[in-house]
């Protein structure tokens, strides 16, 4: 029996402007988001400046509600429930809130947080993270491992075959984008990001985060949910939440994810928040799974052809 997964995006899908369309439809979940942060997160989105929108604190609660609001629009729907969820880097919480493990605005709240832990536990221009194209992920692991003194370079997001993060201070990055490229990968993309996500420089930002965290209600999940530090199932409340602790300095283990659901019988995934990033994905670790955009009004208004796709 083919079963139907849900993943939420992270950082690199937000736009200004984005969900123009579903103003009227999204008002009530970015009202509550903007009562959590007291400021108007909606005009944030659509006004911008595109410059603050991209700052870590203000993209990680803006992709969050988006999500959420695109995910309770499908719920209202009557959309088929997913047998799975699954999120990227800040997607993660996504995928927590629509497994109800946490409430919506405890959600905001702490993303809110997490954005300026890890905004602060490097210094503005001290590290940063490129995207190496057409090596495996046991070439780029080798590439960083080469750099083990002085400053820190790693994998940090493993998104697809062929595509690996690396994350890491500005001279050790460097070094190991030319070694990269000397290695055979066929290009290497600096990120428009201003720190080293996903690797152990995040230390201090995991710690403060710890904290947050520790005054946050967890449930159950009432939808099984994969996580990003091991690709595995987790059902605990506390193990879910060290989970995303782990998160903040380990690598997002994207590829094994979806290998992962796609093995428990998932044909069908739907990416549900702005952009297709995590579809292009999706494609290229499987190519045998069918993939759905969720990520606008007319998207929502679609959903009942996903009930011929999932046999129930």
């Amino acid at each position: 029996m083919s079963k139907l997964a849900y993943v939420f995006p992270g950082q690199g899908s937000q736009k200004v402007g984005m969900l123009e369309d579903a103003k009227a439809a999204l008002a009530s979940t970015f009202a509550e988001a903007s009562e959590v942060l007291d400021y108007d997160l909606w005009a944030l989105v659509q006004e911008g400046p595109a410059e603050k929108l991209g700052q870590t604190e203000f993209t990680q609660p803006a992709l969050l509600t988006a999500s959420v609001g695109l995910w309770r629009l499908a719920q209202q729907k009557g959309a088929p429930t997913p047998d799975v969820v699954a999120g990227h880097s800040l997607g993660e919480y996504s995928a927590l809130v629509a497994a109800s493990v946490m409430q919506f605005t405890d959600a905001v709240s702490l993303v809110s947080k997490r954005g300026r832990f890890m905004q602060n536990a490097v210094p503005v221009g001290g590290g940063g993270m490129a995207a190496v194209l057409g090596l495996g992920d046991e070439e780029v692991k080798s590439v960083c491992g080469e750099f083990t003194d002085g400053e820190v370079v790693q994998a940090a997001n493993f998104n697809s075959p062929g595509q690996v993060v690396i994350a890491g201070q500005r001279q050790a990055l460097e070094a190991a984008i030319k070694a990269c490229k000397e290695a055979g990968a066929k290009r290497v993309l600096p990120l428009p990001v201003s720190a080293p996500f996903h690797s152990s420089l995040m230390q201090p930002a995991a710690e403060l985060l710890e904290g947050a965290l520790a005054d946050v209600t967890f449930a159950p999940p009432q939808i099984r949910i994969v996580q990003n530090v091991d690709a595995d199932y987790c059902d605990d409340p506390e193990s879910i939440r060290n989970n995303l602790v782990e998160q903040m300095y380990k690598a997002v283990l994207w590829s094994d994810t979806i290998r992962r659901i796609k093995a428990d019988g998932v044909s069908l995934i739907v990416e549900c928040g702005p952009g297709r990033v995590l579809s292009g994905f999706n494609r290229r670790i499987e190519k045998s799974l069918t993939s759905y955009n969720l990520n606008s009004l007319d998207s929502v208004d679609s959903l009942d052809s996903l009930e011929n796709e999932v046999s129930r």
